[in-house]
């Protein structure tokens, strides 16, 4: 069995659920979600330029947005975010799917960033109400993409039911060993504890679970280790009463 303590890594796997979902004043009041719009929202967070919160959230909710949005652009400098518009037709909730990429060199290592999810949220008043996160999935590895996997995990379940975590390993890297684990997010525990990595069965790192009886959602996080250096990620999954 491993036993490692990845305190770097660990830090930047913190980040890994993010909450990023930035819209200028004007665009959220307006309402108006045309092509144009969502270039000029990317346009603001590219350009490191969040003065138009002020007018989008109440003050806890800001200053909790600010703090995360500069985090995240310490951790990573060079981050980028892509979004564009999936909000359903005829519909006052907006839904758009943002896309983020960065990287980081630490200790002549470089650890790149992946992430992807929904933000599901109503306008009312020109501010932003009941914001949601969906079918979130990110990825911080430090192995130059070295080796090559697949996540499945589904975006949503049922309550109570079985479901399955798996993670596909597509290139073994010969007769190197490869190690994992794949957890329920504790934020609490992420960082301070050591994580405890088995050897991997041919093939990767496959898990059956029980969604919970209520709905919500779930938050899994993994990682992998192997020679070339570490692969975390975090998933997240609805679990609702019916699809």
């Amino acid at each position: 069995m491993f036993k490692l303590n990845l305190n770097l890594f660990s830090k930047l796997f913190s980040l890994v659920y993010i909450f990023f979902y930035l819209i200028s004043a004007k665009n959220a009041i307006s309402g108006n979600f045309q092509k144009e719009i969502l270039v000029n929202l990317e346009s603001n967070l590219n350009k490191r330029n969040i003065d138009f919160i002020d007018k989008l959230f109440e003050d806890t909710e800001k200053e909790r947005i600010i703090k995360k949005y500069n985090k995240i652009v310490y951790e990573f400098p060079n981050i980028k975010w892509e979004i564009r518009n999936i909000s359903p037709k005829n519909s006052n909730n907006k839904i758009i799917n943002i896309n983020l990429t960065g990287s980081k060199v630490i200790n002549d290592k470089t650890y790149s960033l992946k992430s992807n999810f929904d933000y599901l949220f109503s306008l009312k008043n020109g501010k932003f109400k009941n914001p949601q996160i969906k079918n979130h999935l990110t990825i911080i590895r430090n192995d130059n993409k070295e080796l090559d996997l697949d996540i499945f995990i589904p975006n949503k379940v049922l309550t109570g039911s079985n479901y399955d975590l798996d993670i596909v390993i597509n290139n073994p890297l010969n007769d190197s060993i490869i190690a994992g684990t794949i957890d329920e997010y504790q934020e609490d525990n992420l960082i301070k504890k050591d994580i405890n990595l088995i050897p991997l069965a041919s093939g990767g790192l496959f898990k059956v679970t029980r969604a919970p009886s209520k709905p919500g959602t779930q938050i899994w996080t993994g990682l992998i280790a192997h020679p070339k250096g570490f692969i975390s990620f975090t998933k997240s999954v609805d679990i609702l009463e019916k699809f």
